[in-house]
C-alpha cells in the first residue's frame, strides 16, 4: 500500500498541519480522526487495514487529516465564540487546501467524507455544508449536536457548524443526491443522536440508511466492521 505523509504551513490556521494519504488511485475519501485525534489514528487503530482491499484495488484513495479540536471545540481556555470561529478556520483549511489536492490527485470532483465518533461530526458538518462536492457521507457512531461544548453560547457560526441545526433549513439540491449512511452500535452513547438525525432527514425526504449494529458498542471493532461494508456500496 502506498503511504504518503504531507506537512505544510496552513494559511487558514496559521500553523503547521499534517496529513497521511493512503493509496494510488480511486475515489477520494476524507477520513477524520476521533475527538482530538491525530492524522495517524486511523492507521494505528486498524481502520486503514480494515479497508486495505479497497485501497489496494484503487477503489478509494484515503486522506487522513489532523484534527483541530484542541484549538476549537475542546479548548476551554478560549471563549465559545472563539471555539466556533476556529472551527470555521478548519473548515476553510479542508475546503481550500485539502479538497483541491484530492481532486487534482484523483481526477474526481466529488469526495466521500467519513469519521468515527467525533470524526463523524466533522464528516457530517463538512458534507452538509458543502453538499455540491460530497457524494457520500459515512458517519460511524457520529455526533451531530455540538452545543454541549459551548457552555450555553450560540451564534451564527455555531449554527452553521452544527449539523442538527443547519440541515433543517438547508435546501441545497445536492443533499437529495448524496449517499448517506448513519452507522451506530445498538449499545452506543450516540444512538439517540443518530436516531434524531435520521428523523430529521426522513422529514426532509432525504434518502439515507440508519444502520444500527446489533451486539456492538461505541468502539473501534464496530467501526472496523462498518466502514468496509459502506465502501462496498459506492458506485
Amino acid at each position: 500500500m502506498i503511504e504518503n505523509f504531507y506537512k505544510w504551513h496552513s494559511p487558514n490556521i496559521d500553523q503547521e498541519f499534517e496529513m497521511l494519504v493512503f493509496g494510488h488511485a480511486g475515489y477520494p475519501l476524507l477520513l477524520f480522526p476521533t475527538s482530538m485525534g491525530r492524522y495517524y489514528e486511523s492507521k494505528d487503530r486498524g481502520l486503514i487495514e480494515a479497508i486495505s482491499w479497497f485501497i489496494d484495488e484503487g477503489i478509494v484513495r484515503v486522506y487522513c487529516p489532523d484534527s483541530y479540536d484542541t484549538s476549537s471545540w475542546y479548548n476551554k481556555d478560549i471563549t465559545p465564540a472563539e471555539r466556533a470561529y476556529n472551527h470555521q478556520r478548519y473548515d476553510k483549511l479542508l475546503l481550500e487546501e485539502i479538497y483541491p489536492r484530492m481532486t487534482t490527485e484523483t481526477g474526481h470532483t466529488r469526495v466521500i467524507t467519513a469519521g468515527c465518533s467525533f470524526g463523524g461530526f466533522h464528516a457530517t458538518s463538512f458534507a452538509f455544508r458543502h453538499p455540491e462536492i460530497v457524494s457520500y457521507l459515512f458517519s460511524l457512531s457520529g455526533i451531530f449536536d455540538i452545543k454541549s461544548r459551548l457552555d450555553g453560547y450560540y451564534d451564527d457560526q455555531v449554527y452553521y457548524s452544527n449539523p442538527v441545526d443547519f440541515i433543517r433549513d438547508n435546501q441545497h439540491e445536492a443533499l437529495w443526491r448524496m449517499g448517506i449512511i448513519l452507522g451506530v452500535a445498538d449499545n452506543d452513547v450516540t444512538r439517540t443522536q443518530n436516531e434524531n438525525m435520521s428523523g430529521i432527514l426522513t422529514r426532509k425526504d432525504i434518502n439515507h440508511w440508519l444502520d444500527i449494529r446489533p451486539e456492538s458498542t461505541h468502539d473501534w471493532p464496530a467501526w472496523r466492521n462498518m466502514l468496509p461494508r459502506y465502501l462496498s456500496l459506492i458506485r
